[in-house]
């Protein structure tokens, strides 16, 4: 009864493990979308709501690229680009012949994303034979010569900026459901096969030719499909700010994207998406309090805290104080509670008795577990053998 009592409680534990990123963005989605449809959220605070969503998507997207399949890229944020300029364009004109704004969005969303991954996909085709440093430096390139390309051209508006119609205050409600959306398929996509081949390539990419994974299909695949989730975050990005700054796409805003993935954990999504939420909170309230003399003091304190953070993840003397305050230790333990609770109750007499049932066998674990000591008192008693000597 025991075994068949824990069965069920170790497959709820298994995947309460993979709901905790959709908890995770549901806890800002759900509470400001009852707020911001009651009209109660501030301006700032939709803003900042909004640059966390696209932050989550980009974190998460480049994390299949660098932390699952084990390529690094510094380009994240001209696919980010390439969607905004198209997509933001898109939208300019779809804006003259259809009157709702959120489809507007959509389906810019969709010519944004899918222009970014035919992107990827050109990037990918050549490069991705590449590794380690020469891919970053190609990557790299490509991400300065699309927006130096964007700014040039004067039908994205040159140097100016493209633009565009911002979507209002209710944005992030969207963002955050792209967000989800985002943690859904990536987190299915490395629970299942095609998953397992791309974490099989990062460990060990001869191995894993050698067993029949087709390598250079799985790297388009997830090149990709991060991509299009940049180009996603780039519609996103222009439809909360106007113009569309080229300027904001930078090498520096490649490496924050990166540094939101180390600092979350290479293959850690709950990690990514926390550590975009903490950066881009940290960056957003330090450029709005810092302003004029204090400006230049943004970066000196955020490099400053970017440090403290490192070093909490890998000072050995801080392993004690990590342990103790380790989310996922405290969530373990309010599960080992939870099932401490089941099991008591299932425990106590009459609570699991089904009384349309009559039992009709023995379990099999009772039978080994009993031990039985035979009975010799209804033997019937075996004659004497007469001794040596005697007469019949």
């Amino acid at each position: 009864m025991n075994t068949q009592n824990k069965l069920p409680v170790e497959k709820k534990k298994i995947k309460a493990k993979y709901f905790i990123n959709y908890v995770f963005v549901l806890a800002l989605l759900i509470p400001f979308t009852v707020t911001g449809l009651s009209g109660s959220v501030k301006g700032s605070t939709s803003l900042l709501l909004t640059q966390i969503a696209y932050s989550m998507i980009l974190a998460v997207s480049l994390n299949l690229v660098v932390g699952f399949l084990g390529e690094l890229s510094l380009g994240h944020a001209g696919f980010m680009c390439v969607g905004a300029y198209i997509g933001g364009f898109f939208a300019n004109y779809l804006h003259t012949i259809i009157d709702s704004k959120l489809i507007v969005l959509i389906l810019s969303m969709l010519v944004g994303g899918i222009m970014a991954a035919l992107f990827g996909l050109l990037i990918g085709l050549p490069t991705l034979r590449l590794k380690g440093d020469y891919l970053a430096i190609v990557t790299l390139a490509f991400g300065e010569i699309v927006r130096t390309v964007f700014m040039n051209q004067e039908i994205f508006g040159g140097a100016m900026g493209l633009s565009t119609q911002k979507y209002g205050k209710l944005l992030y409600i969207i963002a955050l459901t792209v967000a989800l959306v985002t943690v859904f398929v990536a987190q299915n996509l490395m629970r299942s096969k095609h998953g397992r081949a791309i974490q099989a390539i990062r460990d060990n990419e001869i191995a894993a030719r050698a067993m029949g994974v087709n390598v250079t299909y799985y790297k388009l695949v997830v090149f990709v499909i991060a991509a299009f989730f940049a180009g996603i975050a780039g519609v996103i990005y222009a439809h909360n700010t106007t113009p569309v700054d080229y300027g904001f796409f930078s090498f520096n805003y490649s490496i924050e994207i990166l540094v939101m993935v180390v600092l979350g954990g290479m293959g850690n999504i709950s990690g990514s998406l926390i550590a975009a939420t903490v950066l881009t909170f940290i960056n957003v309230k330090l450029t709005t309090h810092l302003s004029g003399d204090f400006a230049a003091l943004k970066f000196l304190i955020y490099a400053l805290i970017l440090i403290l953070i490192v070093m909490w993840n890998n000072a050995p003397k801080l392993a004690v104080l990590r342990n103790r305050f380790n989310l996922r230790r405290l969530v373990d333990s309010m599960m080992k509670k939870i099932r401490k609770k089941h099991e008591s109750a299932a425990q106590e007499p009459g609570s699991n008795v089904e009384w349309d049932r009559i039992p009709t066998k023995i379990p099999m674990d009772t039978i080994l577990s009993t031990d039985i000591t035979p009975d010799h008192s209804l033997d019937p008693e075996k004659p004497e053998k007469p001794e040596k000597g005697d007469k019949k």
